[in-house]
């Protein structure tokens, strides 16, 4: 017996069988982050661009994003930048990132996209292949 009187669970049982009981799970921001990110980089028409530290090849960077969470409801506005494939339809390609990003918010973390700024920094040809000597 517990002090108020409840019978205490066996070993291995579950303590309670609502959420509130079972208490809660937080999500960091930067995971958040990531999610968006890494859902962006999937759609066709985003690329990856080459990135350049004093002339020397560093890598390669994706979409870059900002995320805040707010309000009772899990809810994330998200500030995104990426580049896109030229050509290609920007609106359309814009569109899929936006349902993208939200479908895998939900699915993953259980956030729902509440705003999403988009600022495309550049548009990029594919590279020529590379010629043989």
């Amino acid at each position: 017996m517990t002090a108020a009187g409840t019978v205490a669970p066996a070993a291995g049982e579950p303590v309670g069988t609502d959420a509130d009981e079972r208490g809660r799970t937080e999500i960091a921001p930067s995971v958040l982050r990531k999610i968006v990110e890494y859902a962006a980089d999937q759609v066709p028409g985003t690329l990856r661009t080459e990135r350049r530290v004093a002339g020397f090849d560093v890598g390669d960077a994706g979409a870059t994003a900002k995320v805040s969470v707010g309000g009772p409801a899990s809810e994330v506005d998200v500030r995104l930048e990426l580049a896109l494939r030229y050509p290609g339809s920007v609106r359309g390609v814009v569109d899929a990132v936006r349902s993208t990003v939200a479908e895998e918010l939900g699915r993953l973390a259980g956030y729902r996209l509440r705003t999403m700024a988009v600022t495309v920094t550049g548009l990029r040809g594919l590279p020529p292949p590379p010629r043989l000597r």
